[in-house]
């Protein structure tokens, strides 16, 4: 039997409005080519419209059998990781980029006296301080020449320096201060170059310090044009300074995060090298247990780290959510590399960073999981076998009720149909006309509200319909069905357990309760359909209750619309203070007549 075609319509709906990288993988796993957008959806999209592709791209398009993705928190941050995998994976569709260059960095000799600062691509062999590494060399080339302005430090070749007579073009255009003839002394271009090195390391806090006394100190003098100068200067080291560009030499971290919804979980891992991602991997491991989410991390951690082959171990490994034998893993690791290891949850800055730029990877590659329709039909399959349908059912519905104590109760309606999530189809139901608080009344009155609709050839009917409640919730949806005589539609109900914890959920079908295996396809499925219900009657809740609470007495009076509200309020401050005015005080107020004042006045004191 032939693997199922890759499904590239669900995939890219699920994909973000980010910058990132995208793997096209063939039907053994092997990367096809790998690339980077500054809009993963946009980017992605084009390899799969219907014409204008050139013949490579149809050719690699008829080979993908799957697409994977990470988010990246900048379009330079794909860059070095699209350059990392290429380098490891070798995809035969990346021709152009295969010529095996080495990241750049900047370079700084170490001539006793006047130190060099330049561009270096290759090993590092020569003695002196490597800074980097950068994107491309067009990020090192740009950053030079705006460190040459600041600091006017020397980029010409030794040869050229020791055979000078007179200042070259560089001085007089002020990229140099001339150190080859001697026009500035040791000390001083000593002094231009620690600065140089402590912003490149970082150290930007100290060396804006240095600028804005020496800023002060021309003030002082009354040198306004120096001191313009060195405000200049502040301004251009604010913008060189990107943490995208230059790197610490410390943050070898892997960074592991976890998702999880509808019965599947995520792991998403991924590997810092140097303060840079090198690459990233996702796993869907199997919870037979139903663990909690880190439960679940710390029993992968340490298969991952300590079960399989022996791998390059971080100084630091970073965990959402934190674990409860952090310190018992990261002694075992410490044990393992030798050095110190330590498994942290709680970080800041950077590494905050990386931690959210992990969890959003886990959400999405779980989004994409679930909404694959190879993945969505098998679990219909299965959904067919546990209910004992004669057909695999197309189309689910499912219903659920929102309020909070009573107020501004919602249903909502929520449509899966073989290609997952058909949100065109979700419909909410502003409910009204009930007792506060009756969950059936509610059910009732949606359902009638949208079968009416469907007999009356609005809509498809479900092949299944699946109620978030119990017995009694179940009974009054056959009621209802049977009043409006809807036939070949199987009701399910979902009955929260005794503790409401998921994975206990009870489900009742034709009045007896029925047991699927928490781990089953039909059980996430229906666990996943659920949840949508859930999440979309709860925002619909949100809104209305929020819409009712910002109304005013003021909205049914007559003669009284958006504008002349503004002008009452803007003249009162307060619904209160308008209370406490005469009908004299209200017809003040711009656009406001007597005759209106009068019927505002009434309309605010019926009482």
């Amino acid at each position: 039997m032939s693997p199922a075609a890759f499904d590239a319509e669900a995939f890219l709906k699920t994909l973000p409005q980010k910058p990132g990288v995208y793997r096209m993988l063939d039907a053994d796993g092997a990367a096809l080519y790998v690339g980077k957008a500054r809009n993963l959806k946009a980017r992605v999209t084009s390899y799969f419209r219907a014409s204008g592709l050139t013949a490579k791209t149809i050719a690699l398009v008829s080979r993908i059998a799957d697409v994977q993705i990470t988010v990246t928190s900048s379009e330079t941050e794909a860059l070095l990781l699209e350059q990392s995998l290429i380098k490891s994976e070798r995809p035969p569709y990346n021709v152009v980029l295969r010529d095996d260059k080495s990241y750049p960095f900047i370079y700084l000799t170490d001539h006793t006296d006047y130190p060099r600062l330049t561009f270096h691509r290759g090993a590092k062999k020569k003695t002196g301080r490597y800074f980097g590494p950068f994107p491309s060399a067009g990020a090192v080339r740009e950053s030079l020449n705006i460190l040459q302005k600041l600091f006017r430090l020397r980029h010409c070749d030794d040869s050229f320096f020791r055979n000078r007579s007179r200042p070259c073009l560089q001085y007089q255009i002020q990229r140099c201060s001339g150190p080859c003839v001697g026009l500035v002394e040791p000390g001083d271009y000593r002094e231009d170059v620690e600065l140089a090195v402590m912003f490149l390391e970082g150290r930007s806090n100290a060396v804006l310090e240095v600028f804005k006394q020496k800023m002060q100190a021309a003030a002082d003098e009354l040198d306004f044009e120096r001191a313009a100068k060195f405000r200049d200067q502040i301004a251009r080291l604010r913008r060189v300074q990107e943490n995208q560009y230059v790197h610490a030499e410390e943050g070898d971290v892997d960074v592991f995060a976890v998702a999880e919804t509808s019965g599947v979980s995520c792991v998403q891992a991924l590997f810092v090298r140097a303060g840079r991602i090198l690459g990233q991997r996702t796993w869907f491991p199997k919870n037979e247990l139903a663990l909690p989410p880190d439960g679940l991390l710390e029993a992968f951690l340490s298969q991952y780290y300590l079960g399989g082959p022996e791998r390059d171990l971080p100084r630091t490994v970073l965990t959402s959510p934190g674990i409860g034998d952090a310190a018992v893993l990261g002694a075992a690791l410490t044990e393992r590399s030798g050095r110190k290891v330590e498994v942290v949850h709680q970080v800041r800055s950077q590494r905050a960073r990386w931690l959210a730029l992990a969890r959003e990877n886990a959400s999405h590659s779980l989004n994409a999981y679930l909404a694959d329709k190879r993945n969505v039909y098998a679990r219909l399959v299965a959904l067919q076998e546990a209910l004992g349908l004669d057909d695999v059912p197309g189309r689910l519905e499912c219903f659920d009720i929102s309020h909070t104590m009573g107020e501004a109760t919602v249903a909502s309606c929520v449509v899966f149909d073989s290609n997952g999530p058909l949100k065109s189809d979700y419909r909410r139901f502003n409910i009204d006309g009930v007792t506060a608080g009756d969950d059936y009344g509610a059910m009732e009155q949606a359902l009638r509200r949208r079968y009416t609709r469907l007999k009356q050839g609005e809509g498809k009917l479900p092949d299944v319909l699946v109620i978030d409640g119990g017995p009694g919730q179940i009974g009054r949806a056959e009621a209802v069905l049977d009043e409006l005589q809807v036939d070949d539609v199987t009701v399910l109900g979902i009955a929260k357990g005794p503790s409401r914890k998921p994975g206990l959920e009870k489900f009742i079908l034709g009045g007896a309760e029925i047991r699927l295996p928490p781990q089953g396809d039909a059980f996430m499925l229906l666990q996943q359909i659920r949840d949508e219900a859930h999440r979309f009657a709860i925002t619909g809740h949100r809104q209305r209750r929020q819409k009712a609470r910002r109304r005013s007495e003021l909205d049914d009076i007559a003669g009284v619309g958006p504008k002349r509200r503004r002008e009452l309020l803007s003249h009162f401050g307060a619904v209160a203070a308008l209370k406490g005015a005469s009908v004299e005080e209200i017809a003040k107020v711009p656009g406001i007549s007597r005759k209106l004042a009068q019927d505002i006045y009434g309309a605010l004191h019926a009482d």
